[in-house]
């Protein structure tokens, strides 16, 4: 059975997406079994992935109108796939409402395919409404990235509380996995004062290893590509490397590449 994380922080801009492109890809580098769900309407992580067929969505999925399996698209990268998301997400968002035990629509739908994957990696929306929460009821754990920025921790004490809504209400499994400091730039002091302020509230939790700025980074969605596979030389293809490598240590997984 998959290890099911959510990537979530209800504010936007801060690497989310990102992360879970190139994350999701390092950990398909080192051989995990790993599956991208994209539940923004903004479907930023499909066409991050190179996926841009409108023909049917995770909105499908979560409906009733396609089972999981085939909503599938397993060709993306050696060991990735990727259930995308469209504008009809926009859609789910009314639709689910009105479905019974609606907190748990994803967790039946990836119940049924968990059993393919290592890691199920899901990128929410920046927001905190049901379909993030369908996410978090169906997740093991929750990574947050945080901007190394003046209002990074704007708006965390909502998402940490909702967490905890979650935990006691739908789901008690789930924990954060871990914090991730992104968007770091070592000249500033202020990215310092921020990774110290992150590092005081979340303690073990925080990731050694940090997202510096890269414009490798930026420049590969527009292409389609994981950082890793624009430019593999690239500084930031190296952070999420090194972050698969934490985080799969972290889960008591060897890494042998």
């Amino acid at each position: 059975m998959a290890k099911i994380i959510s990537v979530a922080n209800q504010k936007g801009g801060v690497g989310k997406t990102t992360t879970t492109i190139n994350l999701s890809a390092s950990l398909a580098h080192y051989g995990m079994k790993t599956l991208v769900v994209d539940i923004d309407p903004q479907s930023n992580s499909s066409s991050g992935l190179n996926h841009r067929n409108k023909d049917f969505s995770i909105y499908d999925v979560l409906i009733g109108t396609i089972p999981p399996n085939a909503g599938l698209i397993n060709d993306i990268l050696p060991n990735l796939s990727l259930i995308p998301a469209n504008i009809n997400l926009v859609g789910a968002e009314i639709e689910i409402l009105d479905m019974p035990n609606r907190e748990y629509v994803m967790t039946e739908r990836l119940k049924q395919i968990s059993d393919q994957f290592d890691f199920i990696l899901i990128d929410c929306p920046p927001s905190l409404g049901i379909l993030t929460l369908n996410a978090l009821t169906a997740s093991d754990s929750v990574v947050i990235p945080v901007q190394c920025e003046y209002f990074a921790l704007e708006g965390l004490g909502q998402l940490l509380n909702t967490i905890n809504i979650v935990k006691q209400r739908f789901n008690k499994k789930l924990s954060i996995e871990g914090v991730l400091l992104t968007m770091y730039d070592s000249r500033l002091k202020l990215s310092e004062l921020v990774a110290a302020e992150v590092n005081r509230y979340f303690e073990e939790k925080v990731y050694n290893t940090r997202i510096h700025r890269n414009v490798r980074i930026s420049e590969a969605p527009s292409y389609g590509k994981p950082v890793m596979y624009y430019d593999s030389y690239a500084s930031g293809a190296q952070n999420y490397l090194d972050l698969a490598k934490e985080f799969l240590e972290r889960n008591n997984v060897a890494v042998s590449a």
